[in-house]
């Protein structure tokens, strides 16, 4: 019979990360939403607990990384997204570097106990989001080093990552026009900081757009095997592939991301429910709103159970055949989103009004339908497995 029940580990480590959501990260979930700086001092402290990036869950049990996810979520999500915001430029290094590369870049974006070393993910574009064959950074091979142009959007700790992983295309003419991505480290001449953009919530994370002006990279930068290596030359699969790869295995942690801001609210309107008396009775005795909390109870648990599934799938090697990634990245996001507007709903007039925190979670929620792959692309990947147009993505 399946056990659903976690493991001991797993109970333990659940137990570290709410803690530590409570005292370090509740309690300055609005100062940062106010003031959206990177919450530095709490990161670090995440890393000494080794809750960060690179760091969590390794050689732990299978479902440290979303148990810890979602528990820092619920701390707030802005805040746990900082926290493990290197995690897709390491997931970017696994997929397509060479065995030589990842011991060199992985040490260079991975915290320690006493220093914060920040990763970035550069694939998006002002005219290519979902479309990533649509890339137009430019990668041009000059002697011993590539020269790069162009400009990244949105992205999470752009232009203050301690490693830039960058996606450029060398030839339009090929499939995917040749994409390929680099890792370039902070300080690099001709790589610089754009835009910051202020954001409707998870307002503790940092996103800015990444300049690429004539920005000079060793060859050696490029991930990968370069260009025409004999077979077994080592990588992950490289450019597009290596790309989508990375995207497939994070999705089910945006996921957890999602499901943690939506419990969050869920267990605040839950509460509110229960003290606020109306007509003479509890909030939650009234059908109207004990109905929307039992389809928020619903929902979140079945979130909770795709995510669970598709990690089990990732970690035991088992594909993706039926766009499980995708589902536990669309429908946990859709429910934390439903969860945050109906607790507002709930709430009332209070639900509202920025002195109670459930506004706030619906602004963080909205993003989680957004990035690492709108919604309807996932549906869009879901629909094309089940046709028999791509078995894995």
């Amino acid at each position: 019979m399946a056990d659903f029940g976690l493991n001991e580990e797993e109970r333990m480590v659940q137990q570290l990360a709410h803690e530590f959501a409570v005292k370090e990260i509740r309690p300055m979930a609005a100062y940062y939403d106010e003031h959206e700086e990177l919450p530095r001092d709490i990161m670090l402290k995440a890393n000494q607990l080794g809750l960060s990036a690179g760091m969590m869950g390794q050689g732990a049990s299978m479902l440290v990384s979303p148990v810890v996810t979602e528990e820092l979520s619920w701390g707030d999500s802005g805040v746990a997204i900082s926290i493990s915001s290197s995690g897709l430029a390491l997931a970017a290094i696994m997929a397509m570097a060479t065995e030589d590369q990842k011991k060199e870049w992985f040490p260079k974006c991975v915290s320690t106990e006493t220093e914060l070393k920040l990763g970035a993910f550069g694939l998006t574009e002002p005219e290519a989001g979902s479309d990533v064959a649509n890339i137009s950074t430019t990668a041009v091979r000059d002697g011993d080093d590539y020269i790069l142009n162009g400009t990244k959007r949105f992205i999470t700790n752009g232009g203050i990552a301690d490693v830039h992983v960058i996606f450029a295309t060398e030839d339009k003419s090929k499939k995917w026009g040749g994409l390929c991505a680099f890792a370039i480290e902070k300080g690099t001449p001709g790589l610089s900081m754009g835009t910051v953009w202020k954001k409707m919530g998870i307002r503790a994370s940092w996103t800015a757009d990444v300049v690429l002006d004539d920005c000079r990279v060793p060859a050696r930068n490029r991930l990968g095997p370069e260009p025409g290596a004999p077979p077994g030359a080592g990588g992950g699969g490289g450019g597009a592939i290596g790309a989508l790869g990375a995207l497939e295995r994070t999705r089910p942690m945006i996921g957890c991301l999602a499901l943690g801001v939506g419990r969050a609210a869920f267990e605040y309107a839950v509460d509110y429910a229960r003290e606020r008396i109306q007509f003479g009775r509890p909030l939650i005795a009234n059908q109207a709103i004990g109905f929307k909390l039992a389809d928020m109870a619903i929902e979140l648990d079945a979130a909770r159970l795709l995510i669970w599934r598709a990690t089990w799938m990732a970690v035991t090697g088992v594909p993706f055949l039926r766009g499980e990634g995708s589902m536990a990245k669309a429908f946990p996001s859709d429910a934390a989103m439903r969860a945050t507007v109906e607790a507002v709903q709930v709430l009332g007039g209070y639900g509202y009004v920025s002195e109670f925190p459930v506004e706030k979670w619906m602004r963080d929620a909205k993003i989680f339908q957004i990035f690492e792959g709108a919604n309807e692309i996932q549906r869009l990947v879901i629909s094309r497995a089940l046709s028999g147009g791509i078995k894995s993505r």
